[in-house]
């Protein structure tokens, strides 16, 4: 069976290094996108799925950081690196304040990027494989995200794609605040008003699946998100 090929976004306004990293990146058999401009970096990471990112601090249009910033908004778990010749320590601590899994200065060796790219990306591979065989119980009710399942008194309900991950995430946030926004950004893309109104109905249908059990109450946090209330 064919291996997964990983999809890296580089961002980096450097031409002559980014086009040394990408080259040296995809003979190591990663698919790469390159981007020397933060905002076009941003617009390729709305476009497209990536498994990881690595981010120069210094670009035009929209610094490294400020994508870091929008690409955590939109996906908290995406693996971020910093590539950076700004070697001040206030710089590091804001990479890493920002959620960065690295911050590499320049200059730096490409085998040891690559070393440190494929440790987080079996990291995360690893935590992927715990997150799928992942069940819960919700009172009275079983829910299999990985089969799309959700069983009560001996029948079993097959969920559409959409309420399977919004259930997942509702139950992943279990008597905890699930934010409007980041469901909206994870499911549908963006928060648009459109993409609100539609996922309030999705909401509308849990409801109704989960009515069996009297201590089940999707509640609405109103201007927050939702708290899935379950023992």
């Amino acid at each position: 069976m064919e291996s997964k090929k990983y999809k890296i976004l580089l961002c980096e306004d450097d031409q002559n290094l980014g086009m040394v990293l990408k080259n040296y990146l995809e003979l190591n058999d990663y698919d790469v996108t390159l981007e020397r401009d933060g905002r076009l970096g941003l617009a390729a990471f709305q476009r497209e799925k990536y498994d990881i990112c690595l981010l120069d601090v210094m670009m035009p249009n929209m610094d490294g950081f400020t994508v870091a910033e929008e690409i955590r908004d939109i996906d908290p778990d995406m693996p971020l690196f910093f590539l950076s010749a700004k070697t001040m320590k206030e710089d590091i601590i804001k990479g890493y304040k920002l959620g960065a899994d690295d911050y590499i200065t320049k200059p730096f060796d490409s085998e040891v990027l690559l070393l440190k790219i494929k440790a987080i990306l079996k990291r995360n591979e690893d935590l992927n494989k715990e997150n799928e065989n992942m069940q819960f119980d919700l009172g009275a009710y079983h829910f299999n995200p990985r089969l799309r399942e959700l069983s009560y008194d001996g029948k079993t309900q097959t969920l559409s794609p959409k309420e399977n991950e919004l259930l997942k995430m509702l139950a992943e946030h279990k008597n905890d605040l699930l934010a409007r926004e980041k469901a909206l950004k994870k499911i549908w893309g963006s928060d648009t008003y459109f993409n609100g109104r539609s996922m309030d109905v999705y909401i509308a249908k849990l409801r109704k699946y989960l009515k069996g059990d009297e201590q089940i109450e999707i509640v609405n946090i109103h201007g927050n998100g939702f708290r899935l209330v379950a023992p």
